[in-house]
């Protein structure tokens, strides 16, 4: 049942993996991307689209390379405390692979729960389930 009050944001790099931020020290970030969305679902069926471009990659903490992913909130109505998560792309299986973060999941069939799946030329789907056997990964932050 899609939850139809709710309010997802997103938090991206640029295309070439830069955040616009007065803490990124990599480089200049594109100075026409805000590098964050937020959106209300459709009431109806629950919803999100956001319009932007696929990330580059960014460094772990510790060096090593994560792959293109955008990390998502979740807010509403019955959730106590907002829920992290990311958006990895299917096209991006060498970098998934040696990701830090996907790593990390210890129960490696669930990490299909973070793949968003290409429809088309450049658009993705990527469905987030809060509960039951496919739920999707929420991390604590």
């Amino acid at each position: 049942m899609p939850l139809k009050d709710a309010l997802v944001e997103i938090w991206q790099a640029d295309a070439a993996g830069l955040y616009p931020s007065l803490h990124e020290t990599r480089g200049q970030a594109d100075p026409n991307f805000t590098g964050w969305g937020r959106s209300p679902g459709d009431m109806h069926s629950g919803e999100f689209v956001f319009e932007t471009i696929k990330p580059g990659r960014v460094p772990y903490p510790d060096g090593r390379m994560q792959a293109p992913h955008i990390s998502f909130w979740i807010v509403a109505r019955g959730i106590n405390i907002g829920l992290h998560t990311r958006l990895y792309f299917d096209d991006e299986a060498e970098a998934n692979a040696e990701d830090p973060v996907l790593l990390r999941v210890e129960h490696r069939p669930r990490v299909d729960t973070l793949i968003a799946k290409g429809e088309s030329a450049g658009i993705y789907r990527f469905d987030i389930r809060l509960q039951g056997a496919a739920e999707t990964i929420f991390f604590d932050m």
